[in-house]
């Protein structure tokens, strides 16, 4: 795979994408709840429109591979490469015209992701980048490095994550307190923006639980590349999602997944 084409491919089908998805944005709207336990997990006629122009674009340029998406699930390729998708990552936040929300798109090569790329289409901003390059912000003809910030001390770190409320588990709740309790100060709210704000520099941790590998995979390569450090939490590849602890410090990520183990 030709990783830099992949990307600009990726990016190209987000703004697609993006086409499909903005109509519906700040508009009178029917959402779905899809958590049938009881709690809130909302889905639009936008979401389900733009995953179907993703994998459209996908099996028209590359059939053989695979395709993991949110909404309309797992379809199996004849090679190892697959895409893994989430039309709208901040659903909760696009049906309330926030705009923590966005287009996440990442190429896996079968064995971790290589290519991820988060697209805001109503900003038109984008966090991309590959396995054998760069991070970069891009805004029409503007681009501009990613780097995290190096931050070894815990009293001087700030960290994001989406929701307190995710952590109420035992051993969540310890493992965010382990995280949190020593630093300057936490942040709610975010999705795709926690990560994204990582990779700018403007944060040094985000802690989250609960996550599916379309939440993930696509900021993976943005947060490695831009040179900070993602895992979940003892330290082990986070792909499939569940807890993960992403940090721009490699030193304060030792530090963290210290205190986590710690707590349990």
């Amino acid at each position: 795979m030709d990783l830099p084409a992949a990307l600009e491919f990726a990016l190209l089908t987000s703004q697609a994408a993006g086409r499909a998805i903005l109509p519906h944005f700040r508009a009178s709207l029917d959402v779905e709840n899809k958590d049938v336990a009881g709690g809130y997990d909302p889905v639009t006629i936008a979401d389900r429109a733009a995953e179907t122009v993703i994998r459209d674009a996908i099996r028209a340029r590359f059939p053989a591979h695979g395709l993991h998406g949110e909404e309309h699930g797992r379809e199996a390729g004849s090679v190892p490469w697959h895409w893994v998708i989430d039309p709208i990552d901040g659903t909760k936040s696009f049906v309330l015209g926030q705009l923590h929300w966005g287009v996440l798109i990442a190429l896996n090569d079968g064995e971790r992701p290589v290519v991820g790329v988060a697209y805001q289409p109503f900003v038109g901003e984008a966090f991309v980048a590959h396995a054998d390059g760069p991070a970069e912000w891009r805004r029409g003809d503007e681009r501009r490095p990613l780097r995290t910030r190096r931050c070894p001390r815990l009293a001087d770190a700030i960290a994001v994550t989406t929701d307190p409320r995710f952590f109420a588990a035992p051993h969540a709740a310890a493992a965010f307190e382990a995280v949190t309790g020593p630093l300057r100060f936490t942040r709610y709210g975010g999705d795709l923006y926690c990560y994204t704000q990582l990779a700018m520099g403007l944060s040094d941790v985000v802690i989250e639980t609960g996550l599916k590998p379309y939440d993930i995979q696509a900021l993976v390569p943005l947060i490695e590349r831009a040179g900070g450090v993602v895992s979940d939490w003892q330290g082990r590849p986070c792909y499939d999602g569940g807890d993960v602890l992403a940090c721009g410090d490699p030193a304060l990520h030792e530090a963290l997944l210290r205190r986590i183990a710690d707590a349990r």
